[in-house]
């Protein structure tokens, strides 16, 4: 049995008129419409047949429909239950959902006896005859319930504007006589928006609002105002309230103003709590005085708080002040009521027979102690002696949410994480690289004027290559300027490449040769190979020979673009015979070729590309009825 349910999903129920028209129009549209008396006696019954059948179909799936949805009293739980048959009276209530359900099985009755005589109907007049009766007595039998569709549209409408209750869930009641509180109250601890007015009965319904407790979900009902009068003179707006006293599982709450501005006396707020006494049978109940504001306990007079005090000494509730508005007290009731109920719930559960199985399988250790020393526990005198956090002491320490209301706000202000680390020295914490060795790390070797000095040392250098300073002019150097003008060597080597290396990282084009290296001449290629002691003769007359045939063929095509004559002969060559070796190899990839083309033959293809979807059926079934003067048989 499901906890909670959703009767917003019922389908909405079509009045009568609106039945007939969606099962008719569905029939006229998913059945065939054409039948001629020349057509054979079987055709004619199946075809009515099939109208008679669908339309019973289609009644018994819509009725079949209505009742699925609709809860079943027996079926859901008893607070669901009476909350029903108090708001729409369970006797009427089954009785729509049976006739429904009569409905259903005279239509399938119908249909069955209307297709058993189209069976042996023997002329088309006769099997549309027996059609229209049949449809004709299924919309008699639904145009009889229309009431019941009309009463069940209004129960789905209702029930779909009830709120989800879910009667096994932590829950607080919140109970007593109109006008004393409860609404507001109930707007204070939840997300509710409750109406609240001053005159009585303003809450006609019951009402739920969720809130959350110790990362627990629970739900608080706002009830009807209760009047204290005998049960059977209880209207529909009060009986709602002594059903969910009757079956929820919660912690009660009930309602009492002091003041007496809701209109009713102290005496009689306690009577209708004695009178409605025995709803709370192992329920917690709290007494809740409430608008404390304008009439405190203390200040009623020795009869009423004889009354009170006798609620709470002898049905063993605990009575608790509140103000809705001035908000006092009200999330100690709050807090008090769900510790309350909270405990009730495990005390109902370990009165069970199942708690004792729990109880065997559970050992609980206890220490041995060593020895008689006693060893207390020890509180540092510093915690002891702490003040007590205040938000309004001036010289209190600043928590990150009083640094965020000062800095801006949420959104503006940014916690800092690092600023409680703990390491040997404070400057590390920001650091953006964390130390990788003896508490430096990478940047702590990276010198920053490394690029200046580089640049200076450069500028030294062009400035003793302008005085001459490397220029031996002839003379010996020493072993101190040889190492100078090595190093300088390397300095300049070490920059070119470097500036090639960037070059090519940044280019997208490779590196080619220079268009002064493209313009050589044979005859200087010829030259420098003779200088290293190599014959250029051969590269001589090759070249010759390629400057002959290119103006050779030049000329030809200028005669042949002149005379416009095409060649008397022409090489024609046999291309089945390329990529093979002989003519055995030919036939044998011929045979090949053959056999691969057998199944596209077989589907009436030319090859493995043809996609061509051939024409399935011959002219004579494409063509139809010519009209005055039409020719066109497609």
């Amino acid at each position: 049995m499901t906890s909670i349910y959703n009767f917003k999903k019922i389908t909405p129920v079509p009045t009568g008129n609106d039945f007939l028209d969606i099962i008719l129009s569905k029939t006229q549209r998913k059945t065939p419409t054409v039948i001629h008396a020349n057509f054979a006696i079987s055709r004619i019954r199946n075809f009515y047949m099939r109208k008679v059948k669908f339309t019973q179909e289609n009644f018994d799936e819509r009725l079949k429909s209505i009742l699925d949805e609709f809860p079943k009293l027996d079926d859901i739980h008893p607070f669901y239950a009476d909350l029903m048959n108090v708001l729409y009276d369970k006797d009427h209530y089954k009785l729509a959902l049976g006739q429904m359900n009569t409905a259903r099985h005279l239509i399938d009755q119908v249909g069955k006896d209307y297709v058993r005589l189209l069976k042996f109907g023997d002329s088309l007049y006769r099997c549309k005859q027996l059609k229209k009766a049949a449809l004709g007595r299924m919309a008699t039998i639904m145009r009889r319930q229309k009431d019941s569709l009309a009463y069940l549209e209004q129960v789905r409408q209702h029930l779909a504007r009830l709120p989800s209750i879910d009667p096994n869930t932590r829950t607080l009641l919140v109970c007593g006589y109109p006008n004393v509180g409860k609404s507001s109250f109930m707007n204070k601890i939840t997300r509710a928006d409750v109406d609240v007015q001053p005159y009585a009965f303003t809450t006609k319904s019951l009402f739920v609002g969720h809130m959350d407790y110790k990362y627990l979900r629970w739900q608080v009902i706002d009830t009807p105002g209760i009047l204290d009068h005998p049960l059977e003179n209880r209207n529909t707006i009060e009986m709602q309230s002594i059903t969910a006293l009757a079956h929820l599982r919660c912690a009660v709450l009930y309602f009492i103003d002091l003041s007496e501005r809701c209109g009713y006396s102290i005496k009689e707020q306690v009577s209708l709590f004695h009178s409605i006494k025995p709803l709370f049978a192992n329920k917690p109940v709290m007494l809740i005085i409430n608008k404390i504001d304008a009439m405190k306990i203390e200040d009623i007079s020795a009869e009423d708080r004889a009354l009170l005090d006798a609620v709470v000494d002898n049905d063993k509730v605990e009575m608790m002040g509140m103000s809705c508005y001035t908000e006092e007290g009200v999330m100690n009731v709050k807090q008090t009521a769900c510790e309350r109920l909270l405990q009730a719930r495990v005390d109902a559960k370990m009165k069970g027979h199942k708690i004792n199985d729990i109880l065997n399988k559970i050992h609980l250790t206890q220490p041995v102690p060593r020895d008689d020393n006693p060893r207390l526990p020890f509180v540092p005198e510093t915690a002891i002696s702490k003040p007590k956090y205040d938000p309004k002491d001036p010289n209190r320490v600043l928590l990150e949410r009083d640094l965020e209301s000062l800095n801006g706000g949420a959104g503006v202000y940014s916690a800092d994480l690092k600023k409680r680390y703990l390491l040997e020295s404070d400057e590390w914490k920001y650091d953006v690289i964390p130390e990788i060795w003896q508490g430096k790390n990478i940047a702590d070797f990276i010198d920053a004027d490394i690029q200046e000095q580089l640049d200076e040392l450069e500028r030294e250098e062009e400035k003793l290559e302008t005085e001459g300073h490397y220029n031996s002019d002839g003379e010996e150097l020493n072993s101190e300027d040889e190492a100078l003008a090595a190093t300088a060597g390397a300095i300049r080597e070490h920059n070119k490449l470097t500036q090639i290396e960037s070059r090519l990282k940044t280019t997208k084009n490779r590196p080619m040769l220079p268009k002064t290296a493209l313009k050589r001449k044979v005859s200087e290629m010829s030259d420098h190979l003779e200088s290293i002691g190599l014959d250029s003769s051969e590269v001589r007359a090759r070249s010759r020979g390629s400057k002959r045939a290119r103006s050779q063929s030049q000329g030809e095509a200028i005669a042949r673009s002149a005379s416009m004559a095409r060649p008397e002969t022409s090489v024609v060559r046999d291309r089945t015979m390329s990529g093979v070796r002989n003519v055995k190899q030919k036939l044998e990839s011929e045979k090949v070729r053959k056999l691969a083309q057998r199944t596209p033959n077989l589907f009436a293809k030319r090859g493995e590309s043809d996609r061509a979807v051939q024409t399935k059926m011959p002219k004579h079934l494409f063509s139809n009825k010519r009209g005055n003067g039409k020719t066109d048989w497609r």
